[in-house]
């Protein structure tokens, strides 16, 4: 009798040991993170170099200096919140909520797991990133307090999407009627774009760091979706039509 193991993050019995349903899709998302790395060093090592075009400085940093200029109290007040979404606390918080709330209403730890997995990796692709790029936060008034990273990448604009626009993705799949899957979908991918403008509007980062964050943490969460979230479209084997080894 063949002896299978359930995948752990709610697919097929996978026949063997666990291990195997696990390296792949693990190898698959370590390849994507290491190029995430690699590609986006080369961006930010560019960005700082002596190399970098004129108008795409000139543009970096005229851009945070004209909103530096039109800030308002009522928008103050809107980027505040804006920021604060993708801010560590508040990200664990919904982070771990959408896991329990995700597994008692689903019924699986698929989703929960997905979750997890695109934030956690996001966050250790910054990390990397980030240690590894130096970047100074733009030369004009800071409303939030600088932590200790480099300017480039964006972290709050990297985790908006890996969080958001993950639980966006999951929601479009799982929630009926369509019309209602579109619309919460829209919302969750409509956090990050707030998140960056805030960001930018708070004088913490340039526009390339937080298209940069957007670029790294799309890639991330595009890879996790395709490798963990992907269909089974293998037809599944009736008992009737189970080869005499199957059931022997």
């Amino acid at each position: 009798m063949t002896v299978g193991i359930r995948n752990p993050l709610g697919g097929r019995s996978m026949p063997g040991g666990a291990g195997v349903a696990i390296a792949r899709p693990g190898a698959h998302l370590i390849a994507v993170a290491i190029g995430v790395i690699g590609l986006m060093w080369l961006l930010g090592s560019w960005l700082v170099s002596d190399t970098v075009p004129t108008f795409l400085r000139r543009a970096d940093t005229q851009s945070s200096a004209w909103v530096a200029d039109h800030r308002t109290a009522a928008l103050n007040g809107v980027t505040h919140v804006g920021s604060m979404m993708a801010d560590t606390i508040i990200a664990l918080v919904v982070t771990t909520v959408a896991v329990v709330v995700l597994r008692v209403w689903l019924g699986r730890w698929r989703e929960s797991l997905v979750t997890v997995i695109a934030v956690v990796g996001e966050l250790l692709i910054f990390l990397v990133i980030t240690a590894t790029v130096h970047r100074a936060r733009p030369a004009v008034p800071q409303l939030d307090q600088a932590p200790p990273t480099s300017s480039f990448p964006s972290g709050h604009t990297g985790a908006a999407m890996a969080l958001y626009g993950c639980l966006a993705v999951i929601l479009l799949r799982n929630v009926k009627p369509r019309w209602v899957a579109v619309g919460l979908a829209v919302v969750g991918f409509t956090v990050p774009i707030l998140v960056a403008a805030s960001r930018v509007y708070r004088g913490m980062h340039y526009p390339t760091d937080v298209l940069a964050g957007a670029i790294a943490s799309g890639i991330w969460l595009l890879a996790v979706v395709l490798v963990l979230l992907r269909p089974d479209r293998r037809p599944h084997r009736s008992r009737s039509t189970s080869s005499p080894e199957s059931v022997a």
